[in-house]
């Protein structure tokens, strides 16, 4: 795969300066992989952060600003950042009422975030950390804490985020992480490999006839594959493995997220979702907020993810919290 860049061993630190000078209305970079809010959130409000691996942007990069994450840490490529790039970005975020950590469940990021806060909390910082995840393919039914994140974490970030934003306390915080991710489930598939951006290397080989259904945001090998068939027939699929997963009923009200996983095109995402909601609409499923675009990549990946989150009142009211930053 061919790649646009100066240097593969700086590519990340590349993409950060860039996307520091693109949007120095909103963040700020501090050097080398800190990206925090252009403004500091006001004193006595809990501060979030998330730490992950680049070569999923928008994700996470382009969720930092007000009513949002206060600090990415930002990895090398499908890579966790190490336990003390993790402090200082808890150091950066600390108002005063702690700070909330919110982790992707992934080995590497577990290890180094639980590590990060031991240390902040030698430092005086209360700081505590949330475990996401979503995959329903990724472990079986009755074992989700074993489960991985993937792009339904979504809707976490934007409702735990805003809850901090207004006031809520780092408890109640983790309290509707914890609702807003144990009502979430995530069902990916592709159609063809990404690339490492610094290898240039497929992260696996498919058919030009099949699809993977249930892989990674890393590339990770999902629970098999089947043949390539109509937007419809593959949907059908995977509302009902999504459907019965959980399991959603009819009068349910639900959030949707349309994934793409790097090079699905809109024409398809708008075909995809029109299946989507007519299937929904089939079972008695009331699709109350959507998102249908670009949110976690594998770089160039064909695929794409549907994600469904049974919502409340209280995640309604923070969802609908206003943002600010270069993806909302």
């Amino acid at each position: 795969m061919k790649k646009i860049i100066d240097d593969s061993k700086t590519l990340v630190s590349d993409m950060l300066k860039g996307y520091a000078e693109a949007y120095s209305d909103r963040v700020r970079l501090v050097e080398p992989n800190l990206l925090c809010r252009a403004e500091n959130k006001q004193k006595g409000k809990v501060g979030v952060i998330i730490g992950n691996g680049s070569g999923h942007e928008p994700a996470m990069v382009d969720l930092v600003g007000k009513g949002l994450f206060d600090v990415n840490v930002v990895g090398k490529i499908f890579t966790a950042p190490p336990p003390y790039e993790i402090l200082e970005g808890i150091k950066l975020a600390d108002c005063g009422a702690g700070v909330l950590v919110m982790v992707s469940s992934h080995q590497g990021d577990i290890l180094n975030s639980r590590m990060a806060i031991m240390l902040a909390k030698a430092e005086g910082i209360n700081a505590k950390m949330v475990i996401l995840y979503d995959d329903i393919y990724s472990a079986p039914k009755g074992q989700e804490e074993e489960r991985r994140g993937t792009a339904g974490l979504f809707f976490c970030w934007k409702i735990v985020c805003a809850a901090a934003e207004q006031g809520s306390d780092l408890d109640t915080c983790i309290r509707i992480a914890e609702k807003v991710r144990d009502n979430t489930r995530t069902l990916s598939v592709a159609v063809e490999s990404g690339t490492n951006p610094e290898t240039g290397l497929k992260t696996f080989e498919l058919p030009d006839d099949e699809i993977e259904v249930g892989m990674g945001v890393h590339g990770e090998a999902g629970k098999g594959r089947m043949k390539l068939t109509t937007a419809n027939e593959v949907v059908e699929y995977m509302i009902k493995e999504l459907v019965e997963d959980k399991p959603f009923n009819p009068g349910d009200d639900v959030m949707v997220l349309l994934n793409n996983s790097g090079s699905t095109t809109r024409m398809e995402l708008m075909i995809i979702y029109k299946n989507i909601a007519e299937y929904l609409k089939k079972l008695g499923i009331n699709i109350i907020r959507n998102w249908v675009g670009t949110y976690v990549t594998t770089q160039e990946m064909s695929g794409f993810s549907i994600s469904l989150c049974k919502a409340d009142s209280e995640m309604l009211s923070y969802y609908d919290f206003p943002a600010d930053s270069p993806l909302f």
